[in-house]
């Protein structure tokens, strides 16, 4: 009896130790905060578009009514835009340009739905109605899950599926009709798995679309992949957004939820070589990813730490191996 002493603490050991190490390792989701929704009604941010001059629209998921928030960027609420028509399950917005944003009434967690819905609204400060149409949308095989809408330059519209092993694209067509449903067409596969939300850059060559740890750049219009991009931890994150500049902002579910920063360099290793500021595209070296760094001071941390998981696999191992030890010493 007294032999399993030392294999009992061994094991109390290799089960605290990792945990420790975990906190150590965890990324601060408080760098590079641009501000803080201030409004309670802001619950579960499920989009993010930059409208400019310091503006910023966001939209609650499914529960919420037909609006849309515009924020500043201390995250005060100074307008509010409504919608004729039910809301069922807005997860995603895209810039319509001229103050104005397409709202994407697209999730479908049951993939139940027969059709989804779109819409264009105005934005900005003060609170205003819609009676814009609302358009319907069909898939060509049958209901999805979806959480990003991205707006072409041209204006057309396409929807990323919300994948388990990765997503598809779905062009709209480029005129929608309010008077039938608008039937989508499949045009790429192999998208990011668990795709929340994405934006043209500024170019309008490249697509950046986010899931909940992570990116991708994609090229347009044939949505083949480039490289992934590294964001910040956020508890669920489900919106981005790119300003004309090319600075990066996140947004995350959540009361009070912050509204992340990348530094300006992430955009310019974001596209294997296309360095976007201003809305201009302009050729760097590509970066090596085995020579990359943090940000200077150590500043912007991910959430792409590997080894933890690696300690926490071995540790597991040994778990399993100490508990037999100690059943059989007894």
């Amino acid at each position: 009896m007294p032999r399993s002493g030392r294999p009992e603490r061994a094991l109390l050991v290799l089960l605290v130790v990792p945990f420790l190490l975990g906190a150590a390792a965890a990324p601060s989701s408080q760098e590079h905060v641009e501000f803080s929704f201030q409004d309670k009604r802001i619950t579960e941010s499920s989009g993010l578009v930059a409208l400019g001059t310091g503006l910023f629209v966001t939209t609650n998921d499914s529960g919420d009514s037909a609006r849309v928030f515009t924020v500043d960027d201390r995250g005060r609420t100074v307008g509010v835009t409504e919608w004729s028509g039910d809301a069922h399950d807005v997860e995603a917005l895209a810039p319509a340009g001229g103050g104005e944003v397409w709202v994407g009434d697209i999730g479908d967690n049951r993939a139940s739905r027969d059709s989804i819905q779109v819409t264009q609204v105005p934005a900005g400060r003060g609170d205003r109605h819609s009676d814009e149409p609302v358009y319907d949308l069909t898939y060509p095989d049958g209901a999805h899950d979806a959480e990003t809408l991205l707006a072409a330059p041209d204006g057309r519209l396409y929807i990323v599926t919300k994948g388990f092993l990765g997503g598809a694209v779905y062009a709209a067509p480029a005129e929608l009709s309010a008077d039938h449903p608008n039937r989508l067409v499949r045009v790429a596969d192999g998208i990011l798995p668990m795709a929340t939300d994405g934006t043209f850059l500024p170019d309008g060559r490249h697509v950046l679309i986010r899931g909940y740890v992570g990116a991708v750049v994609y090229s347009f219009p044939d949505f083949g992949r480039i490289r992934p991009v590294p964001l910040p931890d956020q508890p669920q994150g489900e919106g981005i957004a790119v300003a004309t500049d090319g600075t990066i902002y996140v947004s995350s579910e959540g009361t009070y939820a912050d509204v992340l920063r990348l530094p300006e360099s992430g955009l310019c290793t974001a596209a294997a070589g296309i360095c976007v500021r201003g809305g201009a595209a302009t050729a760097v070296p590509a970066p090596d990813p085995a020579r990359e760094t943090p940000e200077a001071g150590g500043q912007h941390r991910t959430n792409h730490t590997w080894w933890p998981w690696l300690l926490v696999g071995g540790v597991g191992a040994a778990v399993v191996w100490l508990q037999m030890r100690v059943l059989r010493s007894r």
